[in-house]
């Protein structure tokens, strides 16, 4: 996969489809990697005409990994919540300029932009932040980083802030456990299983997790920042995510103007296979919005 250098960090990305398609930015959450977007969910974007770009964020996969200690996750959760600021090597408007600067390298001048989880929180950046560079803007199982929405309930925050073990077999299996504990009622095992393979033998890296954390936490709320949103929006929520609850899809819908929200039933924390081809539906919808906006 190819590797370039952007805003002084180097991005491992990948791209599908032709160069003249219109292009489609997929940005992965909380310590997943690219190849979390699975390639049969591309293949559903592929099939209605998308240019499709996904890559690893800075601290996860083949991107570069920040130097030093990481940050104590537990002490930076009760700092947010307590409402205290939180400094960090980087924050979410960073990680928002790196993905612009992926742009830039592959010659892009706008894209329709899909983000989920933290690439929610990523790509509500780039539209608040770099406007010019969003044709549309779909934010997945994401929150507006309010504490009094999208809070985890106590076992998923439990799945979130324990440490796995660093034996290969121990953090596979711990993946695995905490994609029974969020992923809803969709849960599938043998799935569940081969990502977590996969993820640890790409590479394991649990301490980019916590500089990624502290980036969110240090962030803060962007609830107001997003009434300024102009571009055609879509919000999705899974009615069954403990991690991040639908009150935050909720409120991210209800701050940007004119969005629409999507909740799916059985989705928790995840995106089954189940609503794929919805999902693509309704993120080429938002995109025939943003041509006729």
């Amino acid at each position: 996969m190819p590797t370039t250098t952007v805003n002084d960090i180097d991005i491992c990305y990948e791209s599908f489809g032709p160069d003249d398609a219109p292009p489609l930015l997929l940005v992965m959450g909380l310590g997943a990697q690219m190849t979390l977007w699975s390639t049969g969910f591309i293949s559903e974007l592929l099939e209605r005409g998308f240019r499709v770009i996904r890559f690893d964020n800075r601290d996860v996969g083949l991107s570069t990994k920040t130097a030093g200690d990481p940050p104590d996750v537990m002490a930076l959760y009760v700092q947010s919540m307590a409402g205290e600021p939180v400094e960090a090597p980087y924050t979410l408007t960073t990680m928002a300029a790196a993905a612009v600067g992926l742009l830039d390298a592959l010659g892009i001048s706008a894209a329709h932009i899909v983000g989920a989880s933290m690439g929610g929180m990523i790509v509500q950046m780039m539209a608040i932040e770099h406007p010019e560079r969003v044709l549309s803007l779909t934010s997945i199982m994401s929150t507006t980083g309010a504490s009094d929405v999208g809070q985890p309930d106590a076992a998923a925050l439990g799945a979130l802030l324990t440490p796995p073990p660093t034996d290969r077999n121990g953090a596979i299996e711990a993946n695995i456990t905490t994609s029974r504990i969020i992923c809803g009622p969709l849960f599938d095992e043998t799935e569940a299983r081969g990502r977590a393979i996969e993820a640890y033998d790409r590479c394991f890296h649990p301490a980019g997790s916590a500089f990624q954390i502290a980036a969110i936490a240090a962030t803060g709320d962007r609830t107001e920042r997003l009434g300024a949103v102009k571009v055609p929006t879509l919000v999705v929520h899974g009615r069954e995510d403990s991690l991040i609850t639908l009150s935050g899809g909720e409120a991210t819908a209800a701050a940007i103007p004119g969005a629409d929200l999507v909740v799916f039933g059985q989705m928790g924390h995840d995106i089954p296979d189940v609503y794929w081809s919805q999902l693509a539906d309704a993120i080429f919808g938002t995109a025939i919005r943003a041509d006729i906006h």
